[in-house]
């Protein structure tokens, strides 16, 4: 049974949990309109799908945990999950990384962080969690709005003059 607990200083070396690779195998499409956030789904030829596994974090506890909350999955003693948490000035707490080991996933352990992490969110007076997703990760994002987040905005500018200058991020929020 996953147990979801926040990481205390005690067990800071589990934030350290690395990631692993993902499908690239559509993007997401949002569009604006009447003040009104929609999306299309653009699925991938099967040749054209393909991997990505982002680089792992250096997080220090040490210097992160007066205004982050990290937030582990538990499989007895073992993380396979991690939620990382950061105070931000505005009603919403930033879910700044979400992952969770491949034999894990589709078994409700995403979720079951984000619930933990809504309600620290709503113990610290926030109105919800916000996060990023990058188009091409159409898994990640169908799951945010699965699990309730919305869209609320999108950046086709921050990658500009970077190797991932093709990419562009969508917004989401979540309140419940």
């Amino acid at each position: 049974m996953i147990e979801i607990k926040i990481i205390d200083a005690a067990h800071k070396r589990d934030i350290r949990i690395r990631n692993e690779s993902f499908p690239l195998w559509g993007r997401m499409i949002p569009s604006y309109e009447n003040e009104t956030w929609n999306y299309t789904v653009e699925e991938y030829a099967s040749q054209d799908v393909s991997e990505m596994c982002f680089p792992d974090e250096d997080y220090d506890y040490d210097s992160l945990v007066n205004d982050h909350v990290f937030v582990g999955a538990y499989d007895g003693d073992k993380c396979v999950g991690l939620a990382v948490l950061a105070d931000d000035r505005f009603r919403y707490m930033y879910l700044d990384d979400l992952k969770v080991c491949k034999q894990y996933r589709k078994k409700g352990v995403g979720k079951a962080l984000l619930d933990k992490a809504v309600k620290i969110a709503h113990d610290r007076n926030y109105n919800g969690l916000y996060t990023i997703g990058q188009d091409n990760n159409l898994g990640a994002c169908l799951f945010y709005l699965k699990t309730g987040f919305i869209i609320g905005g999108f950046d086709n500018h921050v990658y500009s003059g970077t190797p991932q200058e093709n990419k562009a991020n969508i917004i989401f929020y979540l309140d419940r």
